[in-house]
């Protein structure tokens, strides 16, 4: 397993999990990643990039530019880091094989794992419970407020191990996404502050998602 970026000590006792393809990284992705992490009292946020969810479609630009991107938007923040586990020869996608071999990473601190609500209601979880059994804590963040019944819903379906586990994060529901960035570059939109400078200006060096316009 690949080391993390960042000057991340594995001592550290509270650290946060965020995952996701970063295709491309965007602002509501670092506002939610700092935000979790000053409401959940994290000493550091660690962001998973994925090769490719299976319940996504896969990522159009490539691991070597998605990771450029996360690097360069994380480097002002000195509580980001970067794991690249989910990217080795190892990774298999699912969030079930890789919270295992977190926690045998982290194995001294505990380990909460941060998503959207859309990302925990309307993706398909292989074996949640594994994923919750290797957690300290699964911290949900809604991103509208019709997703507060829907998560209401999914509680009452736990067993209250599991109902013990899980947090609904009272935040700001923002609705920025990277579809929404792609979107804009499909019809000769600015993406100026929907994502980092930096991002901004890789994917116009880059020439990156070309085939979105």
């Amino acid at each position: 397993m690949s080391d993390p970026e960042g000057s991340l000590s594995t001592s550290e006792s509270r650290i946060g999990l965020f995952g996701g393809t970063f295709d491309p990284v965007h602002n509501a992705h670092l506002f939610v990643a700092e935000a979790a992490r000053i409401e959940l009292g994290l000493e550091r946020m660690i962001f998973l990039p994925t090769s490719g969810p299976h319940h996504r479609t896969p990522p159009l630009a490539s691991v070597e530019d998605r990771l450029a991107m996360l690097r360069g938007a994380l480097a002002p923040n000195v509580h980001f880091a970067i794991d690249e586990a989910d990217l080795d020869e190892q990774s298999t996608g699912y969030s079930a094989d890789l919270m295992p071999r977190m926690r045998e990473r982290y194995a001294g601190s505990e380990l909460i794992f941060v998503v959207g609500g859309d990302s925990l209601l309307d993706s398909t979880w292989q074996r949640f419970d594994t994923v919750l059994a290797n957690l300290d804590a699964f911290a949900v963040v809604p991103r509208a407020e019709r997703e507060r019944d829907r998560l209401t819903a999914f509680l009452d379906g736990l067993d209250s191990a599991g109902r013990a586990k899980l947090k609904i994060l009272d935040l700001p529901a923002l609705n920025g996404s990277a579809t929404l960035v792609r979107a804009q570059l499909a019809r000769g939109g600015s993406i100026r502050y929907l994502v980092p400078e930096f991002v901004n200006r890789y994917i116009a060096e880059r020439g990156l998602y070309a085939n979105e316009r």
